[in-house]
């Protein structure tokens, strides 16, 4: 029977263990931080030119004549801050997602960690692919199409705001798209999902995929082909992971 001193030095090692775990977490958070500090200030007096890189898409497929414009007065420094932001937290991020595995490592069993490793690296790289494809594929196609069916008479002036915004959702969802093969192998792995399931699921794959595509992407077709195929892609990418090294409950408790 325990004693109220073993009560007492119970809830102690609580304590310290839980107060530990904080000034670890803190730790972790200030070096991620920091490394997002440091390339923004890198990057800050380039915010111009990585605004015009950004808009190159766009103002390509402008009509002779028509440029893009600002609404507020502040736009056109607060802009290409708020981009050189966003690119900071694309290129610092393998340090955040670094400094969060050290933390979270520690707490997690062998075989998590085996399969945990290679998702992590795979989740971002398919990400940036994500991202990649909608700049230098699907905003291009999407801009051709948006600025052929202007009606006649309207001229096409966009605010640089709203671009921003624009384009930065479409590159966070496709990246999140790209995303598919991750998600499969996890489900699989936690034992939700199994082979024989993922394949007689095909059919729903593919009407799911151009359902999402036809509700994220720019109104046009091409854009909805451009984001569906992938995905189903991607899925049987997924499918072949599970195939290759995944066993099924892999991420469950091993048992003594």
């Amino acid at each position: 029977m325990a004693t109220p001193e073993d009560e007492g030095s119970f809830t102690d090692d609580l304590q310290q263990g839980l107060f530990s775990h904080l000034l670890e977490l803190r730790s972790r958070l200030i070096k991620a931080l920091a490394a997002l500090m440091l390339v923004l200030l890198a990057l800050m007096p380039v915010a111009n030119r990585l605004y015009t890189e950004l808009a190159a898409p766009l103002v390509a497929k402008l009509p002779h004549g028509a440029h893009m414009i600002a609404t507020e007065v502040t736009s056109p420094f607060i802009t290409p801050l708020k981009l050189a932001f966003y690119t900071a937290l694309f290129i610092s991020m393998p340090v955040i997602l670094y400094q969060l595995w050290a933390f979270v490592s520690p707490g997690l069993y062998k075989h998590e960690k085996r399969l945990a490793r290679p998702l992590l690296v795979a989740s971002l790289v398919l990400f940036y692919l994500g991202a990649a494809f909608a700049y230098f594929l699907v905003l291009p196609a999407a801009f051709r199409f948006l600025t052929a069916v202007t009606p006649v008479g309207v001229e096409m002036m966009t605010d640089i705001n709203h671009y921003l915004s624009f384009v930065m959702l479409m590159f966070f969802t496709f990246g999140f798209c790209f995303e598919v093969p991750v998600a499969v192998v996890v489900l699989a792995a936690i034992g939700v999902v199994d082979l024989e399931k993922l394949r007689s699921g095909r059919r729903y794959a593919i009407v799911g995929s151009f359902t999402v595509a036809a509700l994220i992407t720019p109104p046009d077709a091409i854009s909805m082909m451009m984001l569906g195929i992938p995905m189903c892609l991607l899925y049987e990418l997924g499918v072949l992971a599970v195939r290759w090294l995944v066993k099924p409950g892999s991420l469950k408790p091993e048992e003594n």
